[in-house]
């Protein structure tokens, strides 16, 4: 009885508001009645942020604070989608105290779940990648064994634009690119490379460059087998 009260309760209201008859809105009411509600929109948040971003929600959200969803929803209040990308860094690291590091990644996160960039894609387009493999030699050993350079890169012959012993070498790579090598003590008998690569033209590029290191890499893991 009270749902049928209801019913005609509203079929009155909504017979003041369009003029039909009592019939005709009954009718209506409980045609809405049996029509299921359309499925809601999906949006970017109910998406695998996670995965568009390229790190875990429990990483960030154990070194941030805020997990995917809520970083993106504090930088949207903050106008980050229109922000350049250093802008949302320092905006992170002075507005919510995240580390430099840390502001840097979540930064790029959010760009990739915004569509600002792509996957290995720097803002302003251009493309980059990253690669790291860890040896069981010591930090000493390993740079010894990355200078000598025609027995692990091959033909390659980049300019060495600055180097610190056994702490990061720069280089202009021959096709107008950037590469940076960082190196990092990780134990006594471990020691770990680092490399990033910027500037490159497409994602296809960034593809095989980043199995061409790989291939690299390994080259050199062969130097300092023991």
């Amino acid at each position: 009885m009270p749902k049928q009260k209801d019913l005609k309760r509203r079929a009155r209201a909504r017979m003041k508001k369009t003029g039909e008859s009592y019939t005709a809105a009954r009718e209506q009411l409980l045609r809405k009645r049996k029509t299921p509600a359309p499925a809601a929109p999906k949006s970017v948040l109910a998406a695998n942020l996670a995965a568009i971003a390229g790190m875990s929600d429990d990483a960030v959200a154990a070194k941030t604070g805020k997990n995917w969803k809520q970083w993106v929803a504090a930088l949207d209040a903050a106008g980050a989608a229109s922000l350049p990308h250093a802008e949302i860094a320092k905006r992170l690291y002075d507005g919510f105290d995240v580390p430099g590091w840390w502001a840097q990644m979540i930064t790029v996160g959010y760009e990739r779940i915004r569509g600002l960039r792509e996957k290995g894609q720097r803002r302003g387009g251009g493309y980059e990648l990253s690669k790291s493999k860890t040896y069981p030699v010591p930090l000493a050993e390993l740079y010894a064994a990355f200078q000598q350079q025609k027995r692990w890169l091959g033909d390659a012959s980049p300019r060495v634009r600055k180097a610190s012993a056994e702490k990061s070498v720069r280089w202009a790579w021959p096709d107008g690119t950037n590469v940076e090598v960082y190196f990092w003590r990780k134990g006594e008998q471990k020691s770990q490379v680092q490399l990033q690569q910027r500037g490159l033209g497409s994602r296809a590029k960034a593809d095989e460059m980043r199995a061409y290191w790989g291939e690299r890499l390994s080259a050199l893991g062969e130097l300092v087998k023991r």
